[in-house]
């Protein structure tokens, strides 16, 4: 006879801690609004609101008919991957295709990067705000996450002296962002080149998470810190991917560069968790190397939307009373500073929801309590309603 204990919980400790992603549940509920007939203002999705280029649904259509449907060699088709080491080394990397693991999404990049160099007990530095999935990563790591909190007033950037003041003998990693989710602040060359510096005098990995790096406005440029020098190289994990960049989110594709061990155990870990991504959306990827002029025509037309949205929603926050919004440079996002209303930013997106109906996510979320983060991958109409409702939503606040 079989006994079943009742007394405590069948799930993990794993289970139990993890947090669900706050920005994927405020998406949710706005559909799940929308759904219901309401006029929801959406601005909690990070992901663009275009549809992928032709060019790049018709090259995976074609290998549909093709039949590549098969198992592929776990870090990716080598196609792929070799177009993926020949644009690095465009860029002044020396990647070999043995040092690049394609992963099915930029997340699950970042989450391998981690499993692969984290160890239970092991310290990760994390800038806040951040990501809401890199501290969730650490801890199913068995690591422990260390925030640096910086604010508006420097433009939500951490410092060499604040990085090496949260160093100690547990620090194993240091994961930077650039351009920033939710901030879209953009370190400069003289700032990451100091970041890194510090972290390479430490003996720290460094995961530089650049999912959004073609996403730069105000002249800003790509950087990339593994090519700041040889000892970069070696312990500089490069995350990146096609969602943002070609608005690929559905398809499920990040690339991850490094060092031969660390790709190699990555691709390890993947074999025994997702195995390959899926065939033929890798060969949809293949079509940004093979057609290099429409993939940056597509790329030109996004960019040029999203800059016109970008200064619209900037100067329509920045506009209303009690609100101060920094000026982003990258990705697409806006973090409003909205500490003045006296309210917590998870009653204030919660309000802002239910009496207007429009849609952001906590500060909070990202580790900064006193923000709001909106996302300008979306409509310029909505942008418009949106603004109008936020403006008048404060008013009542302030009355």
């Amino acid at each position: 006879m079989s006994v079943f204990c009742t007394t405590q919980t069948a799930l993990s400790t794993w289970a139990q801690n993890i947090a669900p992603s706050p920005t994927l549940a405020v998406d949710a509920k706005a559909k799940a609004l929308k759904a219901a007939g309401k006029d929801v203002c959406g601005f909690g999705a990070g992901e663009p609101d275009f549809d992928t280029p032709a060019f790049i649904k018709e090259a995976c259509a074609q290998a549909l008919a093709n039949g590549q449907t098969k198992y592929t060699a776990t870090p990716g088709i080598p196609p792929l991957r070799a177009a993926i080491a020949a644009a690095y080394n465009a860029l002044g990397f020396a990647v070999a295709d043995s040092q690049v693991v394609v992963s099915s999404g930029g997340k699950m990049s970042c989450y391998l990067a981690i499993l692969a160099t984290v160890s239970p007990g092991d310290e990760v530095i994390i800038p806040a705000p951040y990501w809401v999935s890199y501290p969730e990563m650490v801890k199913l790591a068995g690591g422990q996450p260390h925030f640096i909190s910086t604010q508006d007033d420097v433009g939500f950037k951490v410092t060499p002296e604040q990085l090496r003041e949260a160093i100690t003998p547990k620090t194993r990693l240091l994961i930077l962002n650039s351009p920033s989710n939710p901030t879209g602040a953009v370190y400069s060359r003289a700032e990451l080149q100091a970041l890194v510096d510090v972290a390479l005098s430490a003996g720290l990995y460094i995961l530089s998470d650049e999912i959004y790096e073609r996403l730069l406005y105000d002249g800003q440029e790509s950087l990339h810190p593994a090519i700041f020098s040889t000892a970069a190289a070696g312990r500089v994990i490069t995350v990146s991917g096609f969602a943002k960049t070609y608005s690929m989110t559905g398809w499920r594709l990040g690339t991850l560069v490094a060092s031969r061990e660390i790709a190699s155990a990555v691709a390890d870990l993947q074999s025994q968790t997702t195995s390959n991504v899926t065939t033929f959306a890798q060969y949809g990827a293949l079509a940004v190397y093979q057609k290099p002029a429409e993939a940056e025509a597509a790329l030109a037309g996004m960019l040029a939307h999203f800059d016109r949205r970008r200064l619209r929603l900037l100067e329509g926050l920045n506009a209303i009373p009690g609100l101060r919004c920094f000026r982003s440079q990258g990705a697409f996002y806006l973090f409003p500073n909205i500490a003045s209303f006296g309210l917590s930013s998870a009653e204030f997106c919660a309000r802002l929801l239910e009496e207007e109906l429009v849609a952001a996510v906590p500060g909070s979320a990202f580790g900064a309590e006193g923000y709001l983060r909106l996302s300008y991958a979306t409509a310029d109409a909505t942008i418009e309603k949106g603004l109008e409702r936020l403006a008048r939503f404060c008013q009542k606040l302030r009355a």
